[in-house]
């Protein structure tokens, strides 16, 4: 009766788990991807990326918009000596002694089909003598409308509306991808923290069992009903078990204090890992998720946007070949004493100019130019070509991964539970002397083994389920886009 008593009271405590410190703030993997989304430093980034790339494509937008401007003098005073050539043709210094003011208030457009710019302007000069007979004059222009354009050159503003647009949704889309590769690290540190707990509850597990069954075979010891080599395994387990359980709350400290870091949680907060109890199970195919992959990942708007910029290199370089450029003014003038008098009998203002650049020798400097951009272009394409294909490889492995991992967790689960119960039994054949201590060594590191191995496993489905959300920006549980107010994200 004492024998059995003694094997019923190790088979509970192999049975029974001890837990963690009392509390413990429990928490569950869904609370760690929120709060990862919303307060990581990785988060906070991935967010001032997206307000940049935003800003700045308001900003392009905002190039396309008529701007007003002002600008003026107010004033400008001169004393300085100038040239002057006399009718014999030689040449004298006159002194300059002169208060000046402008201002001019324009309308500016550029004008993205084109290229050119142009402008409605109004403005006012006014100038005082300050030596001799003190005159004073105003020049008034009233309105001028002017027309700057570059002729044969590269269109930047028409460039840039192909590309830039391209580049904002290439923002908002790593936004996305980058908000997913938060979670990938918050379930990376969830899980860090969830084995090191398993690690430090199955130690202390381990270590009350090998006391109590130390305990038990020094009084088997004394009826010599087990030898001397294993009374003194038994022992060296107890040694070995304490050893394990403190490396094991150093590593647990650690990992808790990593989650914390990573979450921006107070130091003096102590979480408790609350093991995922449901996945979402399910079989995906290649060829879908490679068309949303397509679809909606910017490493796809990337590859266009990068093909533009390298067509745009091109064109800016052959641009500057043969530069020609239009400068065509129109408006109305007047000067008089009087500012009034300035606005009265208005005279026709009108300037027209052609600059003209056409390289007659340079050495194939320009045409060097046009070969090195085209070449670079070239390069451009090979290398999209291989990112694409190394792109779509990866997504392959990645769900052939994902796919085959259902089969291993359920195969990890089925060999935790084999595993345990091999132990208990373990320990109540070895209670009765039918097998030694080595076999029962060995029935309990198969046991810790599979228990880390299962949560180990559980890790990889999570970890491989949102690195295809990250790729796809598709979430397969809802079947829907993953989506983001950036309005509201941008202005808050």
């Amino acid at each position: 009766m004492m024998k059995k008593h003694i094997c019923l009271t190790l088979v509970l405590l192999a049975l029974t788990g001890s837990t963690l410190v009392a509390g413990e703030r429990v928490i569950t993997l869904e609370e760690v991807i929120a709060m990862a989304r919303t307060r990581s430093v990785d988060a906070a980034v991935a967010l001032n990326e997206l307000k940049t790339a935003y800003w700045e494509y308001r900003t392009f937008k905002a190039d396309l918009l008529p701007e007003v401007n002002f600008s003026a003098s107010v004033p400008s005073y001169n004393k300085n000596y100038s040239s002057y050539q006399l009718d014999d043709g030689s040449y004298t210094f006159v002194p300059n002694n002169y208060l000046g003011l402008n201002e001019t208030l324009s309308i500016d457009q550029n004008i993205w089909f084109t290229g050119g710019t142009l402008s409605l302007a109004t403005s006012l000069d006014y100038m005082m003598q300050l030596d001799g007979n003190r005159d004073r004059r105003f020049m008034s222009v009233p309105v001028a409308l002017t027309l700057s354009q570059p002729l044969f050159s590269v269109n930047h503003t028409k460039w840039k509306r192909k590309i830039e647009p391209v580049r904002y949704e290439e923002a908002k889309a790593s936004f996305i991808s980058a908000t997913e590769e938060v979670t990938m690290k918050a379930i990376s540190h969830f899980f860090n923290l969830l084995l090191a707990k398993e690690s430090v509850l199955i130690s202390r597990q381990n270590l009350e069992n090998a006391e109590k069954l130390y305990e038990v075979a020094v009084a088997k010891r004394e009826m010599g009903q087990i030898s001397e080599n294993d009374l003194r395994q038994l022992e060296l387990n107890v040694l070995e078990a304490k050893s394990r359980l403190t490396d094991n709350e150093s590593e647990l400290k650690s990992k808790m204090f990593s989650l914390r870091s990573f979450l921006a949680l107070s130091s003096d907060e102590s979480l408790d890992p609350e093991l995922p109890a449901s996945l979402p199970e399910f079989q995906l195919r290649y060829s879908d998720v490679l068309e949303k992959a397509l679809a909606n990942n910017s490493f796809v708007k990337n590859i266009r946007r990068r093909q533009l910029e390298a067509d745009y290199a091109v064109a800016a370089a052959k641009g500057e070949r043969t530069q020609i450029d239009l400068f065509v003014q129109f408006g109305m003038t007047d000067t008089d004493r009087k500012i009034a008098g300035a606005y009265q009998q208005m005279k026709m203002n009108q300037v027209v100019q052609v600059g003209l650049e056409i390289p007659i020798l340079d050495w194939g400097k320009r045409k060097g130019k046009v070969k090195v951009a085209e070449s670079n272009r070239e390069v451009v394409r090979s290398r999209l070509q291989q990112e694409e294909q190394d792109f779509q490889q990866d997504l392959f492995i990645l769900v052939e991964h994902f796919n085959n991992q259902q089969e291993q967790l359920q195969l990890a689960s089925k060999a935790d539970e084999i595993a345990q119960k091999r132990y208990d039994t373990n320990v109540e054949t070895f209670m009765i002397g039918k097998i030694s201590t080595l076999d029962l060594n060995d029935s309990q590191s198969r046991k810790d083994e599979a228990r880390q191995k299962y949560i180990q496993e559980l890790f990889y489905y999570w970890y491989y389920y949102y690195q295809i959300r990250s790729l796809t920006l598709w979430d397969f549980v809802q079947d829907t886009n993953i989506d983001a107010d950036f309005e509201n994200l941008i202005h808050r």
